[in-house]
């Protein structure tokens, strides 16, 4: 064993990725991607045989950087999306790529409270675009707009607070609505035989929506994730006529992805033709995730490109054509690998690292794991250790998810990767609620919140412990938004379990929580925090739910705490964090607070991940005795 890797620096972690995002234009003779300037994150676009040399920065946001950007129809106009300061108000602005240094046009101007939520072209309108949004701040309304001038033209009035709407190439309009039972209805409208329903779904096993839901490219037929009589997520098509259910796809034991439609930075679960419109690919959970190829010329595309990288495919985009494609890699240590491929004449060649800096045998491999629950229930989780150090022993980092209907998969996580680096073992385990792992997993989470949940956690630092890579004196857990949540818990709950805690916006109580949700969301959950937490506004059911808030267990904790959170945080509020911090420091025990004025639920801006960062090497250092700091 050759001894560990160099200290990295954490700027070298934790600053944004030197290229990402990288899509072809529909004529195949551009390249889009994300790539810092002055600081910040923004859109490039050159030719698809230049250099970044030769790009043209066509955006200039300074504040927060951008994330998701879309192509257009006309090749003039390039369109993204920006919040202010992290508070998820979301609006879109156009670019003109023939004047790329003049201001963005924001095309979707709406009083503060107000967002965008979906944005899609309308290919029977060239030219235009179908946006979902809050104009009326309780109802999500659907709009037309035209690019070029920024006409905007209701679409489709929403009647309901419970409704969403899929739309086809042709007009087709699906609706999606939660019933009063809290099952998932969809119905046919502007049909010839009227307001029809065809297909419901269960909702307690869909906590967030019936991810995917699309209406194919002719409007007939709707593509669904549905379990079905099973236990796994599988690809539908369900004919809107008849009812009739079809399996598109499918793989035993596994499940789909729906990490894709939480965050949409991640790899989608399903890829679509650019031609057609068709479903090529569908994204399964696993070990590793598992593309499963849907179209005979993608699976050809598909079986080329997997000779590019020894990761798996997390996007791919493609002309008109299908011939011209950009591709993006997930890896473990070697992350982002992005190339242009040319199918006709089947050469391809690398298009950019996004951390050049970093080399990938300095990296820790994230390692699927297994174990049982105390309760015989299976779970799923990925083990990262320090490399060059003999694995016994070591001081552990329980690293947990949000959501926590969403769940970690394989791929490079700059937190893990840094945490190892500094000589911990770092493990993220999909416990009973996360997505990804079947119907019996997610539900058997309902009502367990600081319960079984929490001694899914548990169960997972002991199987570290059992399996001699963990040393039970220095364990730590760390977690973001329900993650933050998860370490309260861990040091109120198990207050003697730990030896040092990170609440990165998380909950402290969750009637408060629940109560300061923005209002047009909290109809829409019936099958999330209401079934799986409870209805604050009932008093018997706020008590309970208080009985599983950190807030009401302050005086058990005396694990050493660093809190951080976002000021801006409009999913998690900062009194969650501030009341926390309050009530400790009345009582006189030692906690670090950060807090970021320009943040909202996690933080974007480099700096301030830098400063966070920094504090978290110093805090386990000092609790759990890792490397530097």
């Amino acid at each position: 064993m050759s001894g560990p890797p160099r200290l990295f620096d954490v700027e070298e972690i934790f600053a944004d990725p030197v290229f990402s995002g990288a899509s072809i234009s529909q004529d195949g003779t551009k390249i889009a991607y994300l790539a810092p300037k002055g600081g910040r994150t923004n859109v490039w676009v050159r030719g698809v045989d230049e250099e970044h040399e030769d790009a043209v920065c066509v955006t200039h946001d300074t504040r927060r950087g951008i994330r998701t950007y879309h192509w257009t129809d006309d090749p003039r106009w390039l369109l993204y999306q920006q919040d202010t300061d992290g508070n998820e108000d979301w609006h879109l602005y156009r670019v003109d790529l023939e004047a790329p240094d003049e201001p963005a046009v924001d095309l979707t101007p709406m009083a503060p409270g107000s967002r965008v939520y979906g944005i899609e072209p309308m290919k029977s309108m060239p030219g235009t675009v179908l946006v979902v949004m809050n104009r009326r701040p309780l109802f999500m309304d659907a709009f037309l707009i035209e690019v070029a001038t920024g006409k905007t033209t209701l679409y489709r009035e929403n009647p309901s607070m419970t409704t969403s709407y899929l739309f086809g190439r042709s007009g087709e309009v699906v609706s999606c609505s939660l019933a009063a039972d809290g099952s998932w209805e969809y119905r046919v409208l502007d049909g010839p035989d009227g307001d029809r329903p065809f297909f419901r779904l269960n909702g307690p096993e869909h906590p967030v929506g019936s991810y995917p839901a699309h209406l194919t490219p002719d409007g007939k037929a709707l593509l669904v994730g549905s379990y079905q009589d099973g236990d796994d997520l599988r690809l539908v098509r369900v004919d809107a006529a008849t009812g009739e259910e079809t399996v598109v796809a499918a793989l035993d034991g596994h499940s789909l992805c729906t990490m894709g439609y939480v965050m949409p930075t991640l790899p989608p679960t399903l890829l679509f033709s650019r031609r057609t419109g068709e479903v090529i690919s569908a994204r399964f959970t696993g070990d590793r995730p598992v593309v499963q190829p849907l179209d005979p010329h993608f699976a050809e595309v598909y079986a080329e490109l997997s000779t590019l990288s020894d990761g798996v495919l997390a996007s791919a985009t493609s002309d008109e054509t299908e011939q011209r494609w950009v591709a993006t890699f997930a890896h473990d240590r070697e992350p982002g690998l992005t190339y242009y491929y040319d199918h006709s004449t089947r050469e391809s060649r690398l298009l950019f690292r996004p951390y050049p800096q970093l080399d990938p045998a300095d990296l820790a491999p994230m390692t699927p794991v297994g174990f049982p629950a105390r309760d015989g229930l299976p779970l799923h989780g990925f083990l990262t250790l320090p490399v060059g150090v003999e694995p016994k022993n070591l001081p552990l980092v329980l690293k947990v998810h949000g959501g926590p209907w969403c769940h970690d998969m394989w791929g490079y996580d700059p937190q893990a990767q840094f945490l190892a680096n500094r000589g911990y073992a770092v493990l993220q385990v999909n416990f009973r609620g996360s997505s990804g792992y079947g119907k019996k997993h997610i539900t058997s989470a309902i009502k367990e919140l600081a319960g079984k949940m929490h001694d899914d956690l548990i169960d997972a630092a002991d199987w570290a412990v059992e399996q001699g890579y963990a040393d039970p004196e220095r364990i730590a857990i760390h977690g973001g938004s329900y993650g933050g949540y998860s370490a309260l818990v861990g040091v109120t709950v198990t207050p003697d379990y730990f030896a040092a805690a990170v609440d990165y916006c998380g909950i402290s109580s969750l009637p408060n929580f629940m109560r300061t949700l923005p209002d047009f969301i909290k109809p829409q959950m019936v099958n999330s925090w209401y079934l799986y937490v409870g209805d604050p506004e009932d008093p018997e059911q706020e008590a309970e739910m208080l009985t599983r808030s950190p807030i009401t267990m302050v005086d058990r904790i005396r694990t050493p705490l660093l809190v951080a959170q976002g000021a801006n945080d409009a999913r998690v509020v900062q009194a969650e964090a501030d009341n926390i911090v309050a009530s400790l420091r009345e009582r006189g025990t030692p906690v670090e607070y950060l807090v970021a004025e320009d943040e909202g639920h996690g933080f974007q801006n480099p700096e301030n991940q830098f400063a966070f960062f920094r504090a978290v090497e110093r805090h386990f250092a000092e609790h759990l005795g890792g490397r530097g700091a």
